[in-house]
């Protein structure tokens, strides 16, 4: 499994600064403006950054296989450059947060840790879709406090609320995600405490080091 080395800061890694509050709300409405050095990526970027990435492997853990159901995508692992973890799908979670996003496990386990990245050339945004569960991840912008933006799989198509853009900084090798439904960039809540801890949101105006940052792991070798 070839690492696509790119960070979710700009869309799906560096200097470690501080994040806003846990418990703070995001400025839901307010763009967030692209960082020097980070360029925006499409499905063809995605797929030459693929190829031309290093050899370095993600753990592999001895469990369920990658799904081959989306083999025809990108497949994806997304690992935070915060906390070195790979973000999972929480299929286990109770209603409201079944599905939601976390960086949490040590290795690439399976599907849990399995992501498809489709690339439209009509919104020239990209979807991703959990291979856990076969459903779209879109960010929930109507939850309240402290779980407002939270990235979740449970969509069974992607519109707008399912629509992200991927940015890549060639310097520091790593990706960022930012959400088109709110204009912010995903962020990993290494300070939250309790079940959403590690999860991911969408609620950062800027890429302001590796809270938003992440490596990408290919899966499809």
């Amino acid at each position: 499994m070839t690492s696509v080395l790119l960070s979710l800061s700009a869309v799906v890694a560096v200097t470690a600064l501080a994040s806003p509050p846990a418990g703070a709300a995001p400025a839901a409405d307010r763009p967030a403006a692209v960082p020097s050095g980070w360029q925006a990526v499409d499905g063809a970027d995605l797929a030459r950054i693929s190829e031309e990435a290093d050899t370095r492997k993600a753990p592999l853990a001895a469990r369920d296989g990658v799904s081959a159901a989306a083999a025809e995508t990108e497949l994806l692992a997304l690992q935070s450059a915060r906390n070195s973890q790979f973000v999972a799908t929480e299929l286990n979670y109770a209603a409201p947060n079944t599905g939601v996003l976390r960086a949490r496990s040590l290795d690439v386990g399976g599907a849990w840790e399995g992501f498809a990245f489709e690339w439209d050339d009509t919104t020239g945004t990209f979807a991703m879709k959990s291979l856990a569960n076969n459903l779209y991840v879109a960010v929930e912008k109507n939850y309240a406090g402290s779980a407002q933006n939270v990235l979740r799989a449970r969509s069974a198509s992607a519109g707008g609320w399912e629509r992200f853009a991927l940015y890549y900084n060639e310097v520091l090798d790593r990706w960022a995600i930012q959400s088109t439904l709110n204009g912010l960039f995903v962020t990993m809540e290494n300070s939250y405490t309790g079940s959403l801890q590690y999860s991911l949101r969408a609620r950062s105006t800027d890429i302001t080091g590796s809270w938003e940052e992440f490596v990408l792991y290919d899966l499809g070798a």
